[in-house]
């Protein structure tokens, strides 16, 4: 609903908000979080775990403390690119996030596994209820942003964060190729269809500029984003370059030293988003 303040106890309407908040879990009880936002996307590998790693060093630097809930069980990429090599220690009540060199506390499977390269060969009934452990049995003290990086569709994991992790919005990611517009489409209607607001729309690869010339190729075709963000009314976007600059840091562990402006009015908009505390009280 438009003017829906997220106050169920002030309103008559039998809408989705209402059947959404009665499934929304508490977090562990060591835990304030003031904003959680999804990044995701209908398809696999449009780099929706860079666009959470670039935004999360962006809110570490900006002075917030910041998480990083790695919501891909079975892919997990998050760790890697902060070059995290650390198991999570686990408490009476629940377990504790590792910390990355900025502070930045994220989880993910991978700090679970005795070999990371370890598969995780689970059902999806299992997957949805490990990322749910994840917000419900993780201590992750005080948070002024927690970003969860969804794995791709919208199936049982996607569906088990947007109904019952209290998100104060969603970014989706996209490339330029025809075929993910259609899948990013998809990600958007769920997120619409459970009244969630899409905060901003991140084109990854959108183009790349030469070193030489300085001049930008549109290389995987022309950009979508901003046609995009108006068909859904989405009140900020980005487009990300090819970079084999930051490439390199990814893959070496070091994402933390990656520094781009592109992300900005995300960022701000994220910023501008209610906190989640209405949900919690």
């Amino acid at each position: 609903m438009a003017n829906c303040t997220h106050d169920c106890s002030t309103c008559a309407s039998n809408c989705g908000s209402r059947e959404k908040t009665s499934l929304i879990k508490a977090p562990h009880k060591g835990t304030h979080i003031k904003r959680v936002i999804a990044v995701a996307s209908g398809k696999g590998g449009v780099g929706k775990s860079l666009v959470t790693s670039l935004l999360a060093v962006r809110a570490k630097a900006a002075g917030l403390k910041v998480g990083i809930l790695d919501a891909d069980i079975t892919g997990p990429s998050i760790p890697k690119g902060f070059g995290v090599t650390a198991r999570a220690e686990g408490a009476e009540d629940g377990f504790y996030p590792v910390t990355t060199k900025s502070g930045i506390k994220l989880i993910s499977m991978n700090a679970l596994l005795e070999h990371e390269e370890d598969p995780v060969v689970w059902r999806g009934s299992l997957i949805a209820g490990a990322t749910l452990q994840f917000w419900t049995d993780v201590i992750w003290d005080e948070l002024d942003i927690l970003f969860i990086d969804m794995p791709p569709g919208t199936g049982d994991v996607p569906l088990t964060v947007f109904q019952s992790i209290p998100l104060s919005g969603v970014v989706v990611v996209t490339t330029p190729q025809d075929l993910v517009e259609l899948i990013v489409k998809k990600a958007m209607g769920m997120a619409n269809l459970l009244s969630l607001p899409v905060l901003g729309l991140v084109e990854n690869m959108s183009y790349f500029t030469c070193p030489d010339c300085r001049k930008q190729y549109e290389i995987f075709g022309k950009s979508k984003v901003e046609e995009l963000a108006r068909a859904y009314h989405v009140p900020s976007t980005a487009r990300l370059p090819v970079d084999p600059a930051v490439t390199e840091m990814v893959n070496g562990g070091r994402v933390e030293e990656a520094q781009t402006d592109a992300l900005a009015a995300v960022f701000q908009e994220i910023l501008r988003s209610r906190e989640i505390k209405d949900f919690l009280a």
